[in-house]
């Protein structure tokens, strides 16, 4: 299985259940792990981040775009990042099913993007179904926060630090327990 046929397969959240599709999965996950490996090993100016990023993502990213390492990730190919993003350290991207971030996006401390669950049924447990998280335009994520596969979160939204979102969160909500200094003006 070739990387496009596969980003189609996921795009259509069917299962991630046949040997090719673990194949392709291993050898994405030993190029992911080279490239965060030199990301996170040394010293790197921002452009020098941003190049490795975009051998990771597989697509150039945008010259406004910053990341603070460490970055984690075991896929990498199917994450789209717009302009003006920034994303903290130590942030995990289960990327498989695909994670979106608009414009503006703030991503804090250890967040985790999880795009994969595993099947309820003990005897297909090894299989794995795929579904994107997408992040409208200038969404903050607060550290320590887990958005779960299957997620859109709306322009502006808020998700307070710690939190773990099950659910898409419209446009301009705050999710968690942010103080009320910080939410008067999110419009």
């Amino acid at each position: 299985m070739e990387l496009n046929d596969f980003l189609m397969h996921v795009a259509m959240r069917k299962p991630l259940d046949t040997p090719e599709i673990m194949e392709l999965l291993n050898r994405m996950s030993d190029e992911a792990r080279r490239i965060t490996f030199e990301l996170n090993g040394s010293y790197h100016t921002m452009e020098e981040i941003r190049a490795l990023m975009s051998r990771l993502f597989g697509r150039p990213v945008d010259d406004t775009f910053r990341v603070f390492p460490p970055f984690y990730t075991d896929f990498g190919k199917n994450i789209h990042i717009g302009k003006d993003v920034f994303i903290n350290a130590c942030c995990h991207f289960q990327d498989q099913g695909g994670v979106t971030l608009g414009d503006g996006c703030l991503i804090g401390h250890n967040v985790v993007f999880a795009t994969l669950n595993h099947d309820m049924n003990p005897e297909k447990r090894a299989a794995m179904t795929p579904a994107p998280i997408v992040l409208g335009k200038r969404v903050w994520v607060g550290s320590n926060s887990t958005i779960l596969q299957g997620v859109t979160i709306g322009d502006n939204a808020i998700i307070a630090a710690g939190a773990v979102v099950t659910k898409d969160v419209p446009a301009n909500t705050v999710v968690g327990g942010v103080p009320a200094k910080f939410i008067r003006n999110i419009e």
